[in-house]
């Protein structure tokens, strides 16, 4: 089956670029490929801090500590102690780079998308829904490696840039992969699966037009360990590892980077009998396994018998974890020269209904909260960097957003980084939101934005709540979260209460406290307040 956008993208796609084979060498004097590393980006879907909280050492304690009788005394303390899922992979990976704890991501897997490739915040994407497409005309760090570093590019899994299918118009008529100057594409298009085990693959490549894309069902695969299955993280670990060492084979000395992105743990479009599922025994580890054993679930089934959905959650991201960890050894045997980067595209779910409520560990408050909202519990997400000139065993407190690795990315490969990039409709070029992380990586700063004026934001347009507007905006120590409209932020105090249980007073007047001193709170909120007026979501049109 063969689909298409619309003519003039087409014509506009077919211009910008000629289709390539995935491992077609190309004649290009650059320097040897040792001077640039590969590059394997891995996104997690609706896995939020809490269920990885391996990866961050003490991480629950100091809450509890922070919360507890010696500290903010709250009443509800100890439902900071919950039990996060295991993820032995993903720990080590930890240890062995860089980690940042105060990292963001929008509340939506498509706006966390769009950031991540362009390197702009929601509004300037204009995708602030799961629905909305991204334009055809953004710029994408991925065309920059192809063009300026000779990189060749692949993506594997869940791509939920392109919009959704339509039944008034073309299906996915928003940035496709090979749109975004990936050479190759396996994986869905769509925001979810049916299920785990079937499901419509989509397709492009070297037969296919950058607005085109072939369509089918795969069958099985397998991965060392793990027997044949269609499992779709299993396909997507044994997809990445197979063009890898192809690609390894056939042009050893050209760099390549990899997205690849799961849709675990995210729930199925087929919500009966349940919304979430067991996943396959072979992907789970002994920990894992026991509490599924326990709990009567079905492996490989969405019959989850009496596993809570908490446990549920675990699983999910459990079995990702051992499909990340197969991925890994590969890379690692066959190309140790390799970047590999970590992150999560919003919070765990807490959708208030019953069987689709995730979080038990690391928050306190939680209803309202989680994937959708810009309370932490919605936004912050895992970022770990490894590779080589990266230390092991080293942390960043520093904020960060996922926009900044698209200038992250450009610099790790020894690029140069635009300082601006084409808006939503390619009539103008606006500044790059994002800012490199490179010189934290590196270890030659401790921040690269001003910890007073250097904000970031997290906004999104929620379908689920009668398209209720959030917007959170931070810098270094105060946090607005706004909902609707600017004039309703509440303000936290992020080194204080970094888990939002008690809002602090706002001034009577921003016209006086932007005239004080810079270092008050009252200043911050009032400045923090004034971007969500006029640079996120809630400005006007």
């Amino acid at each position: 089956m063969l689909n298409t956008v619309s003519k003039l993208a087409m014509i506009c796609a077919v211009g910008a670029s000629a289709a390539s084979l995935p491992v077609a060498a190309q004649s290009v004097d650059e320097e040897p490929r040792k001077t640039r590393p590969n590059i394997l980006l891995i996104i997690a879907d609706d896995i939020g801090l809490d269920a990885t909280t391996g990866m961050y050492p003490g991480i629950e304690q100091e809450m509890l500590d922070a919360y507890g009788p010696d500290g903010l005394d709250n009443p509800n303390y100890m439902d900071i102690a919950g039990t996060p899922a295991s993820t032995p992979v993903l720990n080590q990976l930890a240890r062995e780079g860089m980690v940042f704890s105060n990292a963001w991501a929008q509340p939506f897997c498509s706006p966390t998308r769009a950031s991540l490739l362009t390197g702009l915040f929601a509004r300037n994407t204009n995708v602030a829904t799961y629905a909305d497409a991204l334009s055809q005309q953004h710029d994408s760090f991925v065309r920059d490696l192809a063009m300026d570093g000779n990189y060749v590019t692949a993506a594997f899994g869940k791509w939920h840039m392109a919009g959704l299918p339509s039944q008034q118009g073309p299906d996915y008529p928003g940035m496709k992969p090979k749109e975004a100057g990936f050479d190759f594409f396996i994986g869905n298009m769509h925001a979810a699966l049916p299920t785990f085990w079937d499901y419509e693959t989509q397709m492009q490549d070297s037969g296919t037009l950058p607005g085109e894309w072939r369509a089918y069902t795969a069958g099985p695969a397998a991965l060392p360990g793990i027997e044949p299955s269609t499992y779709a993280a299993v396909h997507k670990g044994r997809d990445t590892i197979d063009w890898i060492r192809t690609q390894e084979a056939s042009d050893p000395d050209r760099p390549w980077f990899t997205w690849l992105a799961f849709n675990l743990a995210h729930a199925t479009i087929i919500q009966q009998p349940s919304a979430m599922m067991i996943p396959n025994r072979d992907t789970l580890d002994d920990v894992t396994r026991a509490e599924i054993d326990a709990c009567g679930g079905e492996y490989g089934t969405q019959n989850v018998g009496d596993c809570s959905p908490y446990a549920q959650m675990r699983a999910m991201t459990n079995s990702m974890d051992t499909i990340i960890g197969t991925v890994l050894e590969e890379v690692d045997r066959i190309a140790p020269n390799t970047i590999v980067i970590f992150v999560g595209d919003n919070g765990t779910p807490m959708y208030g209904r019953p069987g689709l409520d995730f979080i038990d560990n690391l928050y306190i408050t939680r209803e309202g909260r989680g994937k959708g909202s810009a309370f932490e519990s919605g936004s912050r997400v895992q970022l770990a960097i490894r590779g080589p000139g990266i230390e092991a065993g080293t942390s960043s407190d520093q904020i960060a957003h996922v926009a900044d690795l698209f200038p992250t990315i450009l610099e790790l490969a020894g690029l140069s980084v635009p300082d601006e990039v084409s808006n939503s409709d390619g009539s103008a070029s606006i500044p790059l939101d994002g800012v490199s992380l490179a010189p934290i990586i590196r270890g030659a700063t401790d921040h690269v934005r001003d910890p007073l004026r250097g904000a970031i934001i997290t906004e999104s347009t929620n379908l689920m709540r009668d398209e209720e507007k959030v917007v959170g905006v931070r810098n270094a120590r105060y946090k607005v979260v706004c909902v609707d409209d600017a004039a309703n932020c509440l303000f936290y105090d992020m080194e204080v209460d970094p888990l939002e249980e008690y809002p602090l007073a706002t001034p009577a007047s921003c016209t006086d406290a932007l005239a004080d001193d810079e270092t008050s709170a009252d200043w911050s909120f009032c400045y923090l307040r004034d971007i969500a007026a006029t640079r996120s979501i809630l400005a006007p049109s």
